[in-house]
């Protein structure tokens, strides 16, 4: 097993023991396993699905790329987004929109390294969104509680043990190809089952890696080497991708397949209002998480879905 890397700088928060505190200990230790099994707890009891909200530091998202690209303004944007109802704010410092090129992890770490750290001493839950295990175990080291990897873990061979060393939570996406490729990777005889299938051998090599069947969370990769007609498909099969057996979390929020309900040259803004009616029906097929840019209009869709369905906050 490869030696962990550790992280100093690490700033001590009231209340907590120095060791606790350290990023050296923190990697793998107690404490973070006992955060990772107090999420993984709603995974299996949720009262409605958990809400992600996306934190993009980056200059060159598809939706919101350049507006929050300094750490000053992802930190404050990572704070209203928490303010506005999500439960975790996912910090990703790599844009994975269709035909975007790789960064360097050294580009990735100086974008995340100070709003992760930031978010979490002030008790904000932080989720990381990399492909890279030296990322995310810089992340979890300063306080992440989830991975969130696009690439189901295959983009770095480490990323496996990373998360194992480490116990947090684990995406694992379904996607073919690279932001470079998957345009062209749409082939599929039956989405549904070929998305099941691939994911369920994604799972399988996680497991075998030493992952622990509950941290692992599952994305059926809306938009990721899907046409618009198999991304509806998904949508609205999420109840037979739950046989997986593992937590589901689904990421529509502001896609382009969206955009064909919209007036031609429509912003990706525009597209929240059909985002937050496919989080309510999400909610009602039993998803456990909500990936989406615009947190208050998902969190108003959610109250009237769980007012109508009788479900508690």
């Amino acid at each position: 097993m490869a030696e962990r890397r550790t992280t100093a700088g690490a700033r001590r928060r009231p209340g907590r023991t120095a060791s606790d505190e350290r990023v050296a200990d923190l990697v793998g230790s107690p404490a973070t396993s006992r955060r990772a099994r107090a999420m993984a707890d709603r995974t299996t009891t949720p009262t409605r699905p958990v809400i992600l909200g996306i934190l993009n530091v980056t200059p060159d998202s598809f939706s919101d790329g350049g507006s929050h690209d300094d750490a000053a303004s992802a930190i404050e944007f990572g704070v209203h987004l928490a303010e506005s109802g999500a439960d975790i704010i996912d910090v990703g410092g790599e844009s994975t929109r269709p035909g975007a090129g790789r960064i360097t992890v050294a580009d990735e770490l100086a974008r995340i390294t100070p709003v992760v750290r930031e978010l979490v001493d002030r008790g904000i839950p932080v989720s990381i969104d990399t492909m890279n295990a030296e990322t995310a175990e810089v992340a979890v080291g300063l306080g992440a509680v989830i991975v969130n990897d696009v690439s189901g873990g295959t983009a770095d061979a480490d990323m496996a043990r990373v998360v194992a060393d480490t116990g947090v939570l684990f995406v694992a996406m379904h996607s073919r190809g690279t932001s470079e490729t998957m345009a062209s990777l749409t082939d599929y005889a039956d989405p549904v089952y070929d998305v099941l299938a691939e994911l369920e051998h994604r799972v399988s090599a996680l497991l075998a890696r030493g992952v622990t069947p509950a941290q692992i969370i599952v994305d059926p990769g809306i938009g990721f080497a899907k046409t618009a007609e198999q991304n509806w498909k998904l949508l609205g099969s999420l109840t037979e991708l739950a046989q997986l057996g593992h937590p589901l979390l689904v990421g529509a929020s502001r896609k382009k397949f969206l955009a064909e309900l919209l007036p031609t040259g429509a912003k990706p803004r525009k597209r929240d209002a059909a985002t937050s009616i496919i989080s309510a029906l999400s909610a009602d097929a039993g998803v456990w998480g909500l990936r989406v840019h615009d947190v208050a209009g998902t969190k108003a869709a959610l109250d009237v879905w769980g007012a109508m369905r009788g479900v508690r906050e």
